[in-house]
């Protein structure tokens, strides 16, 4: 279902020497804000020596380490990993001059832009960039001789190196598939300015360079060293003049297609989309009136890229305080294939959000009192889960403080850890009702609620809310819960009140509430607490969002809902890695729906129960089991025990990215692949069949991710085992035969 070709490698001439083993500090400042540099222990930069990128980066991780270099006449700095180069120049003000994609050889740049944009108490500042190339179609490097620093910008003045540090530091817990994030070098660009009324603000330009991956991440601090506030009106962190996608003499930028060499994703996303394209709140894409000889008449063309949260409009910045901007990651693609460009995201965040990749065995209990919380956690013990949560409709309640309820739970949580499992309990911030005081304030009417995204929302920032976090985290910290489910995270509301003690006005409410709920989810990662919450704050901290599904189908007969589950697990991972989903199973009634709909009595849907494990766990993907019990007999529980076995045989390839193959449609057999290069197991075949007859049918099956090259060996449900030879396109022959409404599995090495 999609093409695979080898990678047309190109030759670019880049230096070998790879790696900077220790930590190197410049500091380079004069008192007339004049750039100075002392770049003596950098190693220098070599273009004539030819460096041939010579394997996939998505099968075998390249072993060229991210480095920081030198121009061999100091004035230019170059980031290099083997995958992409970003090179600046730093006098007489410093700009990116160079952003090449080494995969395919792709560059990213037609023109030169600031490093970023500042709006300060209402009036706008560029830091570094320079001024003066008349011709931005493209750039030539001899330009920078006859270019020129503007006079109110903020300019360069000393940078430091350092290795790459974690954002968050993670506290594992469970079992995750890749513990470790990647490598890399950070570098940090200071800025200052002469402008008499911002004495006192300094500028860092952030830049995180990743091992094995063609990633960077920019980000910027504002640091008010000065004796007065200023009001941070807007932060771009990333401004960049791209080659246009596609030229047209007249459209609009929304016509219009974007450039497809380079993925970008910000820790600032939100809407309950499940998706991070729709719930990106950054990426804007405008037009650029300077680029004269662009081919759209009235250059409307869509070729500047822009990052900042648009709704964020007044910060203000005591003395002594600092400003984070947005974490902008710079992925560069090198095809226009829809699996390729998934994997290399789902790449991604296995190297900047590895939390993401835990992924514990967990019930969702539906409990009315103590003792069927201990039931459920021995059923858990018994069938091999590892962690209980408390559903919503449960009777645990975490934001009751009292003395009672904490004893309560932390008792619970004992009884729990005790038998090696994790237990946590869910909470509802969004969609609920509070006070007219509490609640958010729509800046139009001036009323409680009338623009909440879910209808009510109560402001984070609000007396009621800042009480709401300072709760959870006593309840965690004294109970020893370990999961935490927050339902309805902060979902981008405004307010406008002046009276809540969390953000001052309109301007500065969406950033602060914004940052509570994230300091909310990083107390959680560094704690070992595991978070499933239903909207894009991966980057953040949280583990796990919902696969994405419509909760009223769960009230169609099963045999519907066996096929909508496995739409919803095709759809749900392009862009995702297995263990960032949840899906869901109910139990027992939920959203209507009579016998047909739901598995209680367990052993009288016994195969239904089955399948729906195999599916779920088979992708890798966790599902809410929602309801009072696992099982409820003997033959029940041994279903259940050998499921959990079988996935955790074979939980290392489950855990890897899937590559789809035939969508579910309830006319023919559908199924996906797992592929890791790096695991014995290269691949793991999943096939099903909803018809009412067995099927055979015989394709072409597609390895190029499995790393084989020649022949591969087939085994179906770990048996006997075929040999096949891969043809030009990295492909074998591949016959099966399915039983009716059934499915069957083969092992890929």
């Amino acid at each position: 279902m999609y093409l695979l070709n080898k990678l047309s490698v190109m030759k670019e001439k880049l230096n070998t020497i790879t790696g900077i083993g220790m930590l190197i500090l410049f500091v380079c400042v004069s008192g007339n804000m004049q750039a100075q540099t002392n770049n003596s222990a950098l190693q220098v930069w070599n273009p004539s020596t030819i460096t041939a990128v010579q394997s996939d980066w998505l099968i075998q991780k390249p072993t060229i380490k991210a480095a920081v270099y030198q121009s061999l006449d100091g004035k230019d700095i170059v980031l290099y990993n083997g995958l992409l180069k970003r090179e600046f120049r730093l006098q007489p003000n410093l700009v990116c001059t160079d952003f090449t994609n080494l995969v395919n050889g792709q560059q990213l740049l037609r023109a030169t832009a600031p490093e970023a944009k500042l709006i300060i108490n209402g009036h706008q500042y560029a830091v570094g960039g320079l001024k003066g190339q008349t011709e931005r179609a493209y750039f030539k490097k001899e330009w920078l001789q006859q270019m020129v620093a503007g006079d109110s910008d903020f300019h360069y003045s000393s940078y430091t190196i350092s290795t790459l540090q974690p954002f968050i530091k993670w506290k594992r817990k469970g079992w995750a598939a890749d513990p470790l994030p990647s490598g890399g070098k950070q570098i940090a660009f200071v800025y200052h300015t002469s402008l008499k009324e911002l004495q006192g603000i300094t500028v860092t330009v952030h830049y995180e360079l990743y091992d094995g991956i063609p990633l960077i991440v920019k980000w910027v601090s504002v640091e008010n060293k000065g004796d007065k506030p200023v009001v941070i009106n807007r932060i771009v962190n990333e401004v960049l003049a791209l080659p246009e996608e596609e030229s047209a003499v007249v459209g609009s930028p929304e016509q219009m297609k974007k450039q497809h060499g380079i993925y970008v994703e910000t820790n600032y996303a939100f809407n309950n989309a499940m998706r991070y394209d729709i719930s990106d709140q950054t990426t804007h894409w405008k037009t650029d009136s300077s680029y004269t000889s662009q081919v759209n008449y009235n250059y409307q063309t869509p070729c500047l890229l822009e990052v900042y949260p648009e709704k964020v409009t007044g910060n203000t910045l005591q003395p002594g305080e600092v400003m984070n901007s947005v974490r902008t990651q710079e992925l560069l693609m090198d095809s226009y294939d829809r699996e390729r460009r998934g994997l290399a995201i789902r790449k991604m965040y296995r190297a900047i959000a590895p939390w993401t990749t835990e992924n514990p065995i967990f019930m969702h209990l539906v409990s009315k009192n103590d003792g069927e919380v201990k039931a459920a956690i021995d059923q858990c013990a018994a069938t091999g889960y590892e962690a209980l949560i408390l559903s919503f409709g449960s009777h645990c309640n975490m934001e009751d403080s009292s003395a009672a309820n904490i004893a309560r739970w932390k008792l619970l949580a004992d009884y729990a850890h005790q038998r090696n499992i994790r237990i946590g309990g869910y909470s509802l911030f969004s969609s609920r009702k509070i006070s007219d005081a509490d609640d958010v304030i729509d800046p139009a009417t001036g009323k409680p609620d009338a623009a909440a995204f879910f209808g009510n929302a109560p402001c984070l920032g609000s007396n009621w809310g800042l009480d709401y976090i300072a709760k959870l985290k006593y309840f965690i910290s004294n109970t020893g819960f370990d999961l935490f489910e927050n339902d309805g995270p902060y979902p981008g509301d405004v307010c406008a009140s002046t009276l809540h003690p969390g953000h001052h006005g309109l301007d500065d409410s969406q950033w602060k509430q914004m940052n509570l709920q994230k300091e909310l989810y990083h107390w959680c990662n560094e704690r070992g607490v595991y978070v499933n919450a239903p909207d894009w704050y991966f980057l953040d901290g949280t583990n796990k969002i919902a696969i994405g599904y419509r909760e009223v189908n769960f009230s169609l007969p099963r045999e519907q809902q066996l096929t909508l589950n496995r739409q919803n697990i095709f759809d749900g991972l392009w862009e995702k890695t297995p263990s960032m989903s949840w899906g869901f199973v109910p139990l027992t009634k939920y959203q209507g729906g009579g016998p047909e709909a739901i598995l209680e009595p367990l052993s009288q849907h016994l195969k239904d129960y089955q399948q729906l494990m195999f599916q779920y766990y088979g992708a890798g993907v966790q599902a809410c089991y929602r309801g009072p019990r696992l099982y409820d007999t003997e033959e029940t529980k041994q279903t259940v025990s050998h499921m959990i076995s079988w996935y955790k045989q074979y939980r290392d390839i489950l855990n890897a990215d899937i590559i789809h193959l035939r969508r579910p449609d309830g006319r023919d057999w559908d199924g996906f692949m797992h592929v890791n290069p790096a695991l014995k197991t290269k691949g793991f075949l999943l096939l099903f069949n909803p018809l009412k007859t067995p099927v055979t049918r015989t394709i072409q099956l597609p390895l190029y991710y499995t790393g084989l090259t020649e022949t591969a060996t087939v085994s179906e449900k770990g048996g006997v085992s075929k040999k096949y030879a891969l043809n030009r396109n990295y492909e074998i022959t591949f016959t099966f035969t399915i039983e009716a409404e059934s499915y069957n599995w083969y092992i890929i090495e």
